[in-house]
Formats: structure tokens, C-alpha cells, sequence
């Protein structure tokens, strides 16, 4: 699927297909794991944390699957952050019709397994009271609750970048479907792994950025018809981080919060005392536990970009980042820093010409970067928004919002005889309303076609959100070899590429 056009097209034939199957009988189907239509999946919950609890919310709607456990190393909602204060909190109580639902203790912010059980239990109990079902078990271990939970259907990963990998190739070893939000993984041939493993288990697997696209119709039309003259460049900027970037490690140890098992969530990485500042929000600053701004946002900006032009595998990628000094002894040191992201970058990926489309460099942008504001922009007396994209062309430009939202040729005056752009208005779903990419993975859990956002759809962006971290790490512009995966005028770069494994971690041991 290249096109927005085809995945309009496949999104009609899926949805074609829920209908289909809600009769086909259990014998009819084949596959690992296909579940009934006439039943309901069962889905355990791995990740716990504030995102997970938010997102939790919606899937307990949906009649079709049915959580029967949660996991986290986290057992209560002892130091989780979030946007704000009081936001989730009044979420769960407005979701659980319940005002004076606590997470427990004097916490305000909820987070952690017993919270998760807490919410699925008592929503069931309210909402869906009806349903013949058991209850809800909380596990701290992922790989205790596949080992345990019999009639477990999928899984759905919530969880720190680090873990997504291993947890995620465990559950489809052992036949579970798979729903994750993004990154695939912080390591790039940890990433082609479970891309690996999802296409030898055959599962349903869905990759959650994929329902937050945005179409790429309008400019492929203006590109294909000359608008902007021949495709050079595409620039994406993003106002991420907007959380904490640590230049320094932490040199305190303070102690575990009770009921916090910090060695499960290390999980695959090296040991290293416990520390809040590597834990809840912040962990994506850490080239360790994260993936940087990028693998935040970028798959949900670039996904589609990736798709329409065809992308895939850049020659090079070139960082460009801010730095951090301080004074040692009285002279003015640069910190060494190979361990957290920087505060400000732009990487720029080099990628070669295919097919009719001539090479192309895309420039990612954050922390306050952006590209230079163009002449064009000037003229309309316009500047850059803090998010967004642009097209540059050799005769011409189109910028976006930052999801290729409501492009425009610039100047103004080169949108007379073009069609502006209708950009659907984004809204919340109501609930039980869930997205055509989580639709599309309930039919494919039940036998019929994998999403759109299937995992082996999701390389070439994969590739790039972690050769984008490499360069970072590494501070140097990095030539790569796509037909071996190998950075190869770098050598000490390529250890940043794999995981090396704490004993008992390896995906291939779980």
C-alpha cells in the first residue's frame, strides 16, 4: 500500500470483511490464534502507565474484546506524571461514572497494575454488567501472565519504548495477536525482529500510529502535476521534547517506591540504581529507554509520507544538535553525552531515487528548530507554526500542518486555479467508537485481512526513527548499507543498532 488511494480502498475491503465474518464458524477459519467472531477476544493490558490508562478508557467500550489482565512492574500509582494535575484523574472518573474514584492513597495521578485492575473491574461491573465473564488478574511480569492465561487471545503494549520488542515477540511466539503503540523498538535489528517474527507467526498484529495518518492525496496530485516543479526536499518540524532532557546521569540513589519492581522494568537493559528521572514520561530522553522526538511523533507525521513516495532505506543521515557545557574546576567543559538525547536537533536522511521519483533528503526538526521561513511565506506575510511540514520542489513549495494537514502552495497567489484541501475536523470519539485501525485488527484477530498498520508495513519508518537516534548518539553523519544493515564509515556506530541483552532477556530464550 503506496498510496492513500489504496488505503482507502483496503480500509473498504476490511471493513467489508468485519461484516463478512460476524457468520463464518470457528472450523472455517485458519491461522494462529483466529478467535470466533461470535466471540469475544481476550486481551491482556502490558503497560500500566498514564498513557496506558488513558488509552485503556476507550478499549474497555468496545464489545468485541474483553481485558481479562494487566501488567506492570508498577503495583501502585506512586510517581507517575502527566500534562496535567488532575486531567486523567477526572477521565477515569467520568468513564467509570464515579466522582469519587482514587487511585489510591493521596495520589492524583493514577498509574500502575492495581490501579488498571481497579478500572477494569469496576467498569465491567457497571458498564457491561450483563456479560458472563471472570474478573480481571494483575500480573507484574509479562512473562508470567503468557505462561498463566490459557485462554489469552492478544496482547496490547503500553509499555516503555525498551520493553515494546521483547514483550511484543514473546506474545507472538506464543500465538497472541498484537496491538502496539510506537516504537516498534528503540534498536533497529531489534525492530526487523519483530517484524520477522509477526510475518513467521502470522498473527494480527496493528501498529497503533497508523490510525492518526493523515492523507497525502493533495500533494502527491500538486507534485504529479508540476505544481511545485521536481521533489527535493521534505521538511517536518515538531515542538517535542516537551518533556525533561537530562544532560547529566543522576548521581543520587534514592530508594525504590514500594511495590516497584525497578528490575523488571529495566527489563533487557544493563543494570543501574533506580532513579525517577529514567522512569514514568520521562524515559523516552534516554537512548537506553526511549526513542527521542522522532519515535514519538514522526511516525505519526511521516508514516504516510513514507508510503507516497515511496521511502525506504536512506543512504545517509546527518545530525545536527544542540550541546550542553559546564564548568569543571573553574574552565568551561562540553559534557560527553552518549546517554540522553539532546535538547535540539535536525537530522537530515539522504534517500536515493525509485522508480520515476528522483532522490530526495527529508529534515526532521525539534526543540524550536525549524526549517529557514522561505521567501514565499514572507510575501504572505506568514511565519512557521511551532509544528508542520513543507514540500520544496525545484519551481515551488507546499507546507502543511505538522499531519500534512491543509496544505497550501505558497505564495497564496500560486493557489489561484488549485482546489484548497478539506481537512477532516479532528474530534474525540465517542464511546465505544473506535478507529478504523483498531476495527480493521478485530477482523483480522477474527480471520479476516491485517490492518493497514500491520507490522510489516512498518520497516521503512522503523529504519529511520532509529538510524535518526544513531546519529544523535553518535554525533556523526553516517553512511548505511540497507542490504546488510551496517553503518559503514562509522564502525563503533553499529554497536547502537542491536540490544545487547541482560541474561534471560534475549527475545529468543522468552
Amino acid at each position: 500500500m503506496t498510496t492513500d488511494e489504496n488505503r482507502r480502498k483496503f480500509v473498504g475491503t476490511a471493513a467489508a470483511a468485519t461484516a463478512a465474518f460476524t457468520i463464518v464458524p470457528r472450523h472455517a477459519l485458519g491461522g494462529p490464534g483466529v478467535v470466533a467472531p461470535s466471540d469475544k477476544i481476550t486481551l491482556a493490558y502490558i503497560g500500566i502507565g498514564t498513557q496506558g490508562i488513558r488509552e485503556m478508557l476507550t478499549l474497555l467500550a468496545v464489545p468485541d474484546i474483553r481485558i481479562i489482565a494487566v501488567c506492570d512492574p508498577s503495583q501502585y500509582a506512586t510517581g507517575y506524571r502527566d500534562w496535567s494535575k488532575d486531567g486523567l484523574l477526572r477521565g477515569v472518573r467520568r468513564a467509570l461514572e464515579k466522582p469519587e474514584w482514587s487511585p489510591g492513597g493521596q495520589e492524583t495521578i493514577p498509574g500502575g497494575r492495581e490501579a488498571g485492575k481497579n478500572i477494569v473491574e469496576t467498569y465491567y461491573s457497571s458498564k457491561r454488567s450483563g456479560e458472563k465473564a471472570r474478573g480481571c488478574t494483575a500480573y507484574a511480569d509479562f512473562r508470567e501472565l503468557l505462561d498463566k492465561e490459557k485462554d489469552l487471545n492478544a496482547v496490547k503494549v503500553m509499555t516503555p519504548d525498551h520493553l515494546h520488542a521483547v514483550i511484543s515477540i514473546a506474545a507472538m511466539k506464543k500465538g497472541k495477536h498484537v496491538i502496539m503503540h510506537k516504537p516498534i523498538s528503540n534498536r533497529l535489528k531489534e525492530a526487523k525482529r519483530v517484524i520477522d517474527t509477526a510475518r513467521e507467526r502470522g498473527v494480527a498484529t496493528h501498529f497503533m500510529p497508523w490510525d492518526s495518518n493523515g492523507s497525502m492525496e493533495p500533494v502527491m496530485a500538486w507534485i504529479k502535476e508540476g505544481a511545485i516543479g521536481t521533489l527535493r526536499e521534505i521538511h517536518n518540524w515538531t515542538n517535542r521534547p516537551v518533556w525533561p532532557q537530562y544532560a547529566t546521569l543522576p548521581s543520587d540513589t534514592p530508594p525504590v517506591p514500594r511495590g516497584f519492581d525497578w528490575d523488571l522494568w529495566l527489563g533487557p537493559e544493563a543494570d543501574r540504581p533506580y532513579h525517577p528521572n529514567y522512569t514514568h514520561m520521562v524515559f523516552r530522553g534516554w537512548y537506553d529507554f526511549g526513542g527521542g522526538s522522532m519515535a514519538d511523533m514522526g511516525h505519526y507525521s511521516l508514516w504516510t509520507v513514507f508510503n507516497a513516495l515511496e521511502l525506504s532505506s536512506p543512504t545517509s543521515v546527518e545530525p545536527m544538535l544542540s550541546h550542553e557545557c559546564l564548568l569543571k574546576d573553574g574552565v568551561s567543559t562540553t559534557i560527553r553525552n552518549d546517554f540522553s538525547f539532546p535538547s535540539a536537533s535536525a537530522v537530515r536522511f539522504k534517500f536515493p531515487a525509485r522508480g520515476q521519483r528522483p532522490p530526495v533528503d527529508l529534515i526532521w526538526y525539534e526543540g524550536g528548530f525549524k526549517p529557514p521561513t522561505p521567501e514565499e511565506l514572507e510575501e504572505d506575510g506568514k511565519e512557521f507554526p511551532a509544528e508542520g511540514m513543507m514540500f520544496v520542489g525545484d519551481k515551488g513549495k507546499i507546507v502543511s500542518g505538522f499531519r500534512v494537514e491543509s496544505p497550501r502552495l505558497i505564495p497564496e497567489r500560486r493557489m489561484r486555479g488549485y482546489q484548497a484541501a478539506e481537512t477532516p475536523r479532528r474530534r474525540q470519539r465517542e464511546p465505544g467508537e473506535i478507529s478504523p485501525g483498531l476495527r480493521q485488527w478485530i477482523s483480522a484477530c477474527k480471520g479476516g485481512q491485517q490492518s493497514g498498520g500491520n507490522f510489516l508495513n512498518a520497516w521503512p519508518i522503523s529504519e529511520a526513527v532509529n538510524l535518526y537516534a544513531v546519529a544523535l548518539r553518535t554525533r556523526r553523519k553516517l553512511l548505511y548499507d540497507a542490504s546488510t544493515m551496517t553503518i559503514t564509515n562509522v564502525a563503533e556506530a553499529n554497536q547502537y543498532l542491536a540490544r545487547e541483552y541482560r541474561k534471560g532477556w534475549d527475545p529468543g530464550s522468552l
